[in-house]
């Protein structure tokens, strides 16, 4: 792997995840964060009412 290839994986991996929410189409940084920990691209009071009112 060259220094070529390493600038498109990590330009890749900026695209990929990014701050937007999948739910509200909000963008904040909670996003990334709950990305990390649950898989799932929701802000932080998406993720709250989620998991208060899972429908």
């Amino acid at each position: 792997m060259n220094k070529s290839d390493k600038v498109i994986i990590s330009e890749y991996q900026e695209n990929e995840i990014n701050k937007i929410c999948e739910n509200c189409k909000n963008e904040d940084q909670s996003v990334v964060n709950n990305f990390i920990l649950t898989g799932f691209k929701y802000c932080e009071s998406c993720r709250i009412s989620k998991t208060i009112f899972p429908i």
